[in-house]
Formats: structure tokens, C-alpha cells, sequence
């Protein structure tokens, strides 16, 4: 009999509806059942396409000795950690407090009070590998809290006063200011010491993009002129386009890789990955011209609109790890709709075209997976492709794995990440003249102001089947759908879009912002936790705090709102205090930070909509490297955005404005000086 979950629209949520566990949704009522009976809360954390919360799942929730020992003592409760990222947030800071590590699936046990004494992540179903089992972890929190209930309760005490005495006030600088070019520069160093030159990328295994961190590289080479940032972009990028961690057949990122050479990922791709490397591929091309970013941006595009994009036209969340391994046994198994041996490729090329695709594609008889399976890579090697033969044989491949079980689709459409997601489609459609792109991210945009968007322009977080969840928006979903439109009009020259955008950061003004420029990633008025959760820091996207900060930025340049800018340095304070200790973790604020730097230059395009001069114009302004160029297009008259107002046409022809400092250039009306002024 399904339990409560199958009342609810999260998809990784209804994949629990038929546990014989008794779960409940995260809930005031779940809570006051628990004080009702006297019994601790099992808080259980996850998401769709997390493969060790399936195998939790299958070992323990779906089993009914577990499920009765849980029915009987705990009141169990299940999130889905992208629906409710500030639950997810505040338990996790306990969870990494108390171990000195996190990850899902999140275990931790609450008071009725929803305060946590006990934490971990994964546990066996038996002892293993130093792990207490499970049922061990559950016997032992029974018996605590049966036979020393105060002990527990001064426990939880304690670690609640401990989040809430945690603030970062102290981390901002007396007078809340941006970072100034020697700090950027040391951020730079920082950086340079922990890149790999030899794999590219940051650190070791495991080893995630740094889709950020390449943003502000790329940003500071515009601006200053370095080489090595620029290296340790082109570096980075070229070995995670080769190597196991993108898709050499379909397109698109795996979530990370499990080594340091981005040979084998975790098979997982997250719509917010995908989107942010498409962007970031985008710039290096727009920097470089290289045909091999061009080429991963494309398809990453691509692969978001093929696999990710709803029926109602935003993008789902994620694709799982999991598969059927379609030995028709039901197993699912990692990675199986994406790894070859030479058998299969044999089996759908031929010996001649599978010897080829082998040593194209690093496919060996020992393989670089399981069980003798090879990721598909595709080396660097020396003299010339065969094009006209890797193209049969990628289609060949493509085709053939289409008819393996695909992969499960998470197809919750996240605010946040559809965001990112129309930022990003938007530039790659205006670069590459794809039509099909841009109009792929305005009906995106149409769907978060149709179905996210209520009559207070406030958030929905997520949205499924067209239908909005219950819960609310937080700050990055302001930050970045507000990111994502400004993009869209800069592309569109619709300025409804910088209307909307408007909208959403006066509430990140009203219900986000302290005073002294903090931020919060809850709203003021959102469900009290035991603390309200505040991070300034990038995880797999830019923190809300310093997305805020960098939409706060575009929209001053547009509109000239002294608020918005004002708004926009405050928060950037944080960027001072941490960007120089900790540059790969706040990336996406110290690319905001060179933009605020650089000014950001604003860009008027004055001229009839299609006309050739305005559209090269136009294109000109769009391709210009400075960092975080705010571009305004509209007809002659326009005053939808501000900065269009009162500026006329040159001799009736197409014309574009350059202001930065509050100074504005002559008018030029040829793209070519248009595009060597907005050189970084």
C-alpha cells in the first residue's frame, strides 16, 4: 500500500511511495506525530539521481524488517534535497560539523523539535568496511533515546546552539567593498597553485568541473591580458571535452569524474552542469575561436534541449546514473547505457570500423570500468581525423545505444537551474546563429513566469507537469532566473525580460538582504529551521548570495539604479574576505568582481529590429569579452531599459552607445571599433 509520499510531485520522492517504510514529506505534522508518540525522527536526504540513495533504498527501505523497525520507533521523513535545498543546507552544515564530511544520501536523526543528535550519510545493511550496519544505527538511537533522553536532548541542545552562533558578518570587510585588482590577482595565484597541469582542472580525485572558477579566468584574461589564466582555461576545458567525463556520443557532462584524469564520471548529468559548462564553453570560444569549445558548446545545447527539455517547455533536473543493465533480470546498474566493450562495438560496426572506433574512442580488452567495459574518450592523437568515417561511426553507436534502457529522468523543472539553463542556450543560440536555441530558452522563460511565478512575484522553487510545487523559491532561484532573463533580453531585445528581472531583485532586496549587505538563502518570511541558512560559497553552481550579486550588477548597468548597484558591492564584500583563502570555492563571485571592476561596460544597439547594420551591430556588442558587458537593443525611441532612453540613431543609421564610469563614448556605428572597444 503506498505510504504518504504518493501524494507528492517530486519525482525522487514518488520513488519512495511504495516503501513498506511508513514515510513522511518534510512537514510541521510529520513533527507533531512525533510528539505525539514520543518517538526521534529519521531524517532521510536524497535525490533521483543519486546512485548510493538507491542502493540505500533497495538494502534497507525496501526492506520490511528494517521498514518495521522503523514504523515501530521513529517517525520517517523523506527530502529531496533539490526541492527543499535550506533543509538540505542547515542538516548537512550539522552533518559535516559533527564528521567532518557530508554526501547523500544524508542521514540524521531529530528530537520532535527538529533538532539533530545523530548523523551520517550511507549505511550497509550489514557491517562493513569499519561501517556499523544500518540496524545497528537504529538500534543504538532507539536505546539512547529510550534510556538516556535527557543525555539526547543536551546533545541536540548543544549542536543547535553551535549553528546558530556561526555567522558571517565578521567575514565582510568595515566597508563592504568589492575586491580590487591585487586581491583578483592573488585569487589568481591561489588558483594557479592548485591547478593540475598535467590532467587539468583543480585538486584530485574526485574531481568536479569548475565551471565557475573557468568564468573568472576567462574574465580576468580579458581584463588583464594573462596568459595563464587563459592556459588554465584551455587546459581544463580540452581534457574534460576528451576525456570519460563528456558524452563523446550524445553530448553533455557527467557530473563529475571519480579520478583525476576525468577518465571514468559519475554517470549522473545534472541539467545545472550541463548549463553552466555550455556558457563557459561559449566564452572560450567567444575569447579563442576554437573550434573545439564551439563544438562542446553546440552539443551540450543540443543534449540539453534533446534530453532535458519538458513538454512544457523548461528542463528537467537530471538524468540517473542508473540503468537496466538489460541482462533482463531488472538490475540497474551504473553507467550501463553508457560504456562499450569491444565486443559491442564489433557487434554494431564491424571489425574494420570497430578497430577504428576502439582506438578513437580508448575501447580495450581491459577496459577502463567494470567488468572489462571502457568510457568512451577520445584522445588527443597525433595527424589527421578521419571525419567523414568518426561521424558514421558516432551515429552508428548513437543509434545503437538508444535501444539500451535509457537512463531514469528526473523531469522536476527547478527555478534555479532553468535559470542557468536560459543564460546559457540564449549566448550559445546568439554566438552560433541557432534560432532554435534562443527560442528554446524563451519558452523556458515563458514557463518560470507562467507556472513558477505567482502575483507577488514570488518563486515557486519547482514546478512538475506544469503544475507548481508547494515549496518557495530561495535565493539562488531569484538570482538565477533573474540572471538567466537578463541574458535573454541582452539575445531577444525584449526588455519585459529586465522588467521581470526587476521584479525578482527588489525581492531579493526586501526579503534576502540584511543591512549591512549579507544575504540569506532563505526568505525572511520562508519556514523558521533551527537556523537560517547562509552561504556565500559555490557548490555545483554559483551561490545564491553571489548570483545576487552579479544579477544586482547587470540590472544597475541597464536601469541605473544606484540601489541595485549599491546592493551589488555590499555583497561582493564577501568576495574580499574569501576569495583570496579559498578563490576555488567563491569563482562565480570573483567573476562578478571583475565585472564590477571593469565597470561592467554598458552597451547600447539603437536601430531597427533586423535591419543588417543593427544586427551586426548587435552581434558586435554580444561578442565583446569585457567582463560582464550589460548589452541594451531596441529601436530608436525604445524605453523599455533605460539605458536605451536618448539615444538617437547617427545620421539615421544603426548606432551603438559605450558607457563605463559614468561615461559614455562617442557613438560608433561600425561593429568593428564596437568590438575593439569591448576587448577585455
Amino acid at each position: 500500500m503506498p505510504n504518504r509520499l504518493a501524494h507528492e510531485t517530486s519525482p525522487y520522492l514518488l520513488q519512495h511511495a511504495d516503501n513498506p517504510v511508513d514515510w513522511w514529506p518534510w512537514s510541521a505534522a510529520a513533527f507533531e506525530e512525533a510528539r505525539r508518540r514520543g518517538v526521534p525522527v529519521l531524517l532521510s536526504v536524497g535525490y533521483s539521481s543519486c546512485h548510493w540513495c538507491h542502493v540505500m533504498a533497495h538494502e534497507s527501505f525496501e526492506d520490511p524488517a528494517t521498514a518495521a523497525l522503523l514504523n515501530e520507533h521513529f517517525v520517517s521523513v523523506k527530502v529531496d534535497r533539490e526541492e527543499r535545498p535550506d533543509v538540505d543546507a542547515v542538516y548537512m552544515e550539522a552533518v559535516q560539523a559533527a564528521t567532518g564530511q557530508g554526501g547523500w544520501p544524508m542521514t540524521v536523526f531529530l528530537t520532535p523539535d527538529a533538532e539533530p543528535f545523530y548523523f551520517g550519510t550511507y549505511f550497509p545493511p550489514e557491517p562493513r568496511h569499519g561501517m556499523p550496519s544500518f540496524g545497528q544505527i537504529l538500534d543504538g538511537v532507539r536505546s539512547a533515546w529510550a534510556d538516556r533522553r535527557d543525555e539526547v536532548g543536551e546533545v541536540a541542545g548543544r549542536i543547535v546552539a553551535d549553528l546558530a552562533g556561526r555567522s558571517l558578518t565578521e567575514s565582510l570587510p568595515a566597508d563592504r567593498r568589492p575586491p580590487r585588482p591585487e586581491e583578483l590577482h592573488g585569487a589568481l595565484m591561489g588558483l594557479t597553485r592548485e591547478f593540475d597541469a598535467v590532467h587539468g582542472g583543480f585538486g584530485g580525485a574526485p574531481k568536479f568541473p569548475p565551471s565557475m572558477a573557468l568564468e573568472f579566468l576567462l574574465r580576468h584574461h580579458a581584463r588583464t591580458g594573462s596568459e595563464g589564466a587563459l592556459e588554465m582555461v584551455q587546459a581544463t576545458c580540452a581534457a574534460m571535452a576528451r576525456g570519460g567525463i563528456y558524452d563523446q556520443l550524445g553530448g553533455g557532462f557527467a557530473r563529475y569524474a571519480v579520478d583525476a584524469t576525468w577518465t571514468v564520471p559519475h554517470f549522473e548529468k545534472m541539467l545545472y552542469d550541463n548549463a553552466l559548462l555550455c556558457r563557459a564553453y561559449a566564452h572560450l570560444w567567444r575569447s579563442t575561436g576554437s573550434d573545439l569549445a564551439r563544438r562542446i558548446a553546440v552539443e551540450t545545447a543540443d543534449f540539453m534541449v534533446r534530453e532535458l527539455r519538458t513538454d512544457q517547455g523548461g528542463f528537467a533536473s537530471a538524468l540517473d546514473a542508473d540503468s537496466d543493465d538489460g541482462s533482463g533480470t531488472g538490475k540497474h546498474v551504473e553507467g550501463a547505457y553508457y560504456v562499450w566493450t569491444p565486443e559491442q562495438l564489433r557487434a554494431v560496426l564491424g571489425d574494420e570500423d570497430a578497430a577504428f572506433a576502439a582506438a578513437s574512442f580508448g575501447v580495450t580488452e581491459e577496459g577502463t570500468f567494470e567488468e572489462g567495459a571502457s568510457v568512451l574518450q577520445l584522445p588527443d592523437t597525433e595527424g589527421p581525423v578521419d571525419a567523414e568515417r568518426m561521424a558514421s561511426v558516432k551515429r552508428r553507436l548513437l543509434a545503437a545505444r538508444d535501444e539500451r534502457p535509457r537512463p531514469g529522468r528526473d523531469d522536476k523543472v527547478v527555478a534555479s537551474w532553468n535559470g542557468l539553463a536560459i543564460a546559457a542556450l540564449a549566448e550559445t543560440g546568439a554566438y552560433f546563429d541557432r534560432p532554435d536555441l534562443i527560442q528554446a530558452a524563451t519558452d523556458a522563460a515563458d514557463l518560470l513566469v507562467r507556472v513558477h511565478m505567482d502575483w507577488h512575484a514570488r518563486l515557486h522553487r519547482t514546478s512538475r507537469d506544469g503544475t507548481p510545487g508547494a515549496n518557495s523559491g530561495v535565493l539562488e532561484d531569484y538570482a538565477d532566473v533573474a540572471e538567466g532573463f537578463l541574458t535573454l533580453a541582452s539575445v531577444t531585445g525584449e526588455g519585459v525580460w529586465v522588467e521581470f528581472a526587476g521584479f525578482f531583485l527588489d525581492t531579493v532586496l526586501l526579503q534576502f538582504t540584511t543591512e549591512d549587505g549579507a544575504l540569506y538563502d532563505t526568505a525572511a518570511d520562508a519556514e523558521a529551521l533551527i537556523r537560517r541558512p547562509q552561504d556565500p560559497t559555490d557548490n555545483a553552481t554559483p551561490s545564491g548570495w553571489t548570483a545576487a550579486a552579479g544579477a544586482l550588477l547587470s540590472y544597475a548597468a541597464l536601469t541605473g539604479s544606484d540601489l541595485h548597484r549599491g546592493a551589488a558591492e555590499r555583497a561582493l564584500g564577501i568576495v574580499t574576505a574569501l576569495g583570496g583563502r579559498a578563490p576555488r570555492f567563491i569563482g562565480w563571485g570573483l567573476a562578478v568582481a571583475e565585472a564590477a571592476l571593469d565597470g561592467p561596460r554598458e552597451v547600447a544597439v539603437v536601430g531597427p529590429q533586423g535591419d543588417p547594420a543593427t544586427v551586426a551591430l548587435h552581434r558586435a556588442a554580444l561578442l565583446g569579452t569585457a567582463p560582464g558587458a550589460a548589452v541594451a537593443l531596441g529601436a530608436p525611441g525604445a524605453d523599455e531599459v533605460p539605458l536605451l532612453q536618448d539615444r538617437p540613431l547617427v545620421d539615421g543609421r544603426p548606432a551603438a552607445y559605450v558607457c563605463r564610469h559614468f561615461t559614455c563614448e562617442r557613438p560608433t556605428t561600425d561593429p568593428e571599433e564596437l568590438a575593439e572597444r569591448l576587448r577585455g
